[in-house]
C-alpha cells in the first residue's frame, strides 16, 4: 500500500528510537566511540556540525555510509537540521542491516540553542567547491579533509625529477603551502624527466620555473621559494616552517641531513630515489619507524653510486616514484590509508615489478636508536666523503 509523507514520517517515528540533545551529549561524554552522522546538505554544514560528527549529505548515504561506518552493529545518532530527515535516514540504516541506529530529536538546531559544543568547519568559495568536488565525493576526504590539505604546509627538498611531479600534484590536490628548496637553474637536459620546467624558462632559476607552473594550476597555493643550498646552517629554521618533508633529491649529504632534521624536529619525511630503471619510496614517522640511517649506517662509496647525470636515468621513472610520494604526502594530511613506514616500495620500470620490503628499525642507530649519539646537525660533506671522518660532530 502507498504512503503518504505524513505516514511514512509516523511509520519512521514508530520503529526508529529518538534521542534529545542532553542524552547524545551524556553518550559521547560516557562512549567515545558512539558515532554521530551529519546527513544535512553542504550549505547547511557551513553553519556549523557537532563537534566529532561525520557528514554524508542525504542524498549520498546509501552510496557512501558503508565507506564511512562498516561496522553495522557499532551505535550511530543522526541528526539533520530539526530531527524528520535523520529519521528517515535512519529507517534507511535499519533496512540495510544496522541495527543500533537512532535520532537527535530537534536536530542540529536544538544542539546548538542549548549552548552544545560545535564547529563552523572553514568556509570554501563555490570555486573552491567546483575545483575540488571530486574530493568531496570521497567520504575519506570530503571538506573537512579539503580543509586541512588547503591548511598543510610541505617542503620540498629539490624542484627536479622527484620535486616536479610531487609539486604539481600537491598544487593540484589544494595544498595549501608548498616549499621549494633548490639552487639550481633550469637545463635543456632537464626536460626530458622534469616535467614543471619548459624550454621557454631555461635559465630561470627552479625554485622560480616551479612557482610559474604551480600558480598557473592553482592560484591559490602559496608557493614559498628557497634558493639556497640546503646544509646543516639553514636546514632547522626552514624544516620547522612546515608540517612535513618529501624528499627528492640525489646526493647523500643532503638525504642524511634531511633524514636527520626530520627525526630532530619530529616531522614526517617522505623519501623517494631513481637510478637508471629503478626508484624507491619510503615514509618516515619520527619515533616510530626506521630512519635512513637505520636502513644505511653510511653512505657507499661514491664509485658504487653514481648520480643520475653519470648513470643516466629513464624519463618516466619520476613520474612512477613522484606520485607515489606525492600520495603518501596527501595521506599523511589526511590522516587517511597505510602509509609506508617500515616498508620500502621499490618499481622495476623495465620488468614493471613493484616489490615491497620490510624495513627494521635499528636499536643502535646513531639518531633514532635507544641511544643517539647524533642530536644535532653535523658535517655532512664530510660523513659522506668518509663515514669515520672526526669533523663528523655538531656544526
Amino acid at each position: 500500500m502507498a504512503l503518504n509523507s505524513r505516514e511514512l514520517l509516523e511509520r519512521a517515528r514508530r520503529e526508529i528510537p529518538e534521542v534529545d540533545c542532553l542524552t547524545l551529549r551524556e553518550t559521547l561524554e560516557r562512549e567515545p566511540s558512539h558515532l554521530v552522522l551529519d546527513v544535512r546538505e553542504p550549505e547547511e554544514v557551513a553553519q556549523g556540525l557537532i563537534t566529532g560528527a561525520v557528514h554524508i549529505p542525504r542524498g549520498y548515504l546509501e552510496l557512501q555510509v558503508e565507506g564511512a561506518l562498516p561496522d553495522r552493529s557499532r551505535p550511530v545518532t543522526i541528526y539533520c537540521a530539526a530531527g524528520v530527515r535523520s529519521l528517515l535516514a535512519a529507517q534507511t540504516m535499519r533496512q540495510m542491516g544496522y541495527s543500533d541506529v537512532r535520532s537527535l530529536k530537534g536536530g542540529f538546531g536544538s544542539w546548538k540553542d542549548l549552548g552544545y559544543p560545535y564547529r563552523v568547519p572553514r568556509a570554501l568559495s563555490p570555486e573552491q567547491r567546483e575545483r575540488y568536488s571530486r574530493h568531496f565525493l570521497l567520504q575519506e576526504v570530503g571538506e573537512e579533509g579539503q580543509a586541512r590539505l588547503l591548511d598543510a604546509r610541505v617542503l620540498l627538498i629539490g624542484a627536479g625529477g622527484l620535486g616536479a611531479p610531487v609539486a604539481y600534484y600537491l598544487a593540484a590536490a589544494g595544498v595549501g603551502t608548498i616549499g621549494l628548496v633548490d639552487f639550481d637553474r633550469v637545463e635543456r637536459s632537464n626536460l626530458q624527466r622534469q616535467i614543471i620546467h619548459t624550454e621557454g624558462r631555461l635559465g630561470m632559476l627552479k625554485t622560480e620555473s616551479a612557482a610559474v607552473a604551480l600558480r598557473a594550476l592553482n592560484p591559490e597555493v602559496r608557493v614559498v621559494e628557497h634558493n639556497v643550498h640546503l646544509d646543516s646552517s639553514n636546514a632547522k629554521e626552514i624544516f620547522s616552517q612546515y608540517d612535513l618533508v618529501v624528499n627528492g633529491c640525489d646526493n647523500f649529504p643532503t638525504r642524511y641531513l634531511a633524514n636527520d632534521m626530520a627525526v630532530f624536529l619530529h616531522k614526517p619525511l617522505v623519501d623517494g630515489g631513481i637510478f637508471r630503471f629503478e626508484g624507491q619510496a619510503t615514509t618516515m614517522l619520527p619515533g616510530e619507524s626506521p630512519c635512513y640511517r637505520c636502513r644505511y649506517p653510511s653512505p657507499p662509496p661514491p664509485e658504487e653510486a653514481p648520480s643520475c647525470a653519470e648513470a643516466g636515468v629513464l624519463g618516466v621513472l619520476p613520474g612512477l616514484v613522484g606520485l607515489v610520494q606525492a600520495t603518501e604526502a596527501v595521506k599523511l594530511i589526511l590522516g587517511i590509508g597505510d602509509l609506508l613506514t617500515g616498508r620500502l616500495l621499490h618499481v622495476d620500470a623495465l620488468s614493471m615489478e613493484f616489490r615491497e620490503f620490510r624495513l627494521r628499525k635499528d636499536p643502535e642507530c646513531p639518531v633514532c636508536g635507544e641511544h643517539p649519539t647524533i642530536t644535532e646537525p653535523i658535517d655532512y660533506e664530510g660523513f659522506c666523503l668518509n663515514p669515520n671522518y672526526p669533523a663528523a660532530v655538531a656544526v
